[in-house]
């Protein structure tokens, strides 16, 4: 019996939607288990997060193509120089830092090392030759699992984010939902 074989850029684009939820989902737990509300910053590099996740998605419904690669590369871009300006505000003596560290660092020092990675591993799927022969495709289950788990929370974020700053710009240094403080 032959084994079945996958397309290996399909199951790294699922796999790396599958980690972006995961982060996404640490950083709510840090929200609402913590108590640590995101700053403007934070909620910045969620757009980032939430613009990689879309050129996952595109490629996961349409196939790899050169321009997913390239949105997933640009929102890794800003994401990565949003994280670079908030690691820069804290990096000084006396600055302090925002939020408590999760294995030693803050979670904008790895959001800086996520996006370098979703660089690099952009940059390896590039690389991923096309199969030749014929595939077996990844379950439509699970790729709507993961597309509709990836846009639940994406959505999530948006409803938070509005709840948090309400139609105006987000403090500096949140401390309480803009919807609740009445």
């Amino acid at each position: 019996m032959p084994r079945q074989r996958f397309d290996i850029a399909e199951l790294l684009n699922a796999a790396g939607l599958a980690g972006l939820i995961m982060v996404l989902l640490i950083a709510y737990v840090d929200q609402f288990a913590g108590h640590d509300l995101p700053c403007p910053l934070c909620l910045l590099q969620r757009v980032a997060i939430a613009g990689v996740a879309f050129g996952l998605l595109l490629n996961l419904r349409y196939g790899p193509q050169p321009s997913s690669y390239g949105i997933m590369l640009l929102a890794a871009l800003f994401g990565m120089a949003v994280a670079g300006r908030q690691v820069m505000l804290h990096i000084s003596p006396g600055t302090g830092s925002y939020g408590a560290p999760l294995f030693g660092l803050h979670l904008y020092t790895w959001s800086f090392l996520l996006f370098a990675a979703v660089i690099l591993g952009t940059a390896i799927l590039l690389l991923v030759p096309r199969p030749t022969s014929p595939v077996q495709p990844l379950s439509r289950h699970l790729q709507y699992g993961l597309a509709w788990a990836a846009i639940g929370i994406i959505a999530l974020n948006a409803l938070t984010t509005f709840l948090q700053c309400g139609p105006l710009e987000c403090p500096d240094n949140p401390v309480h939902y803009w919807a609740f403080a009445r």
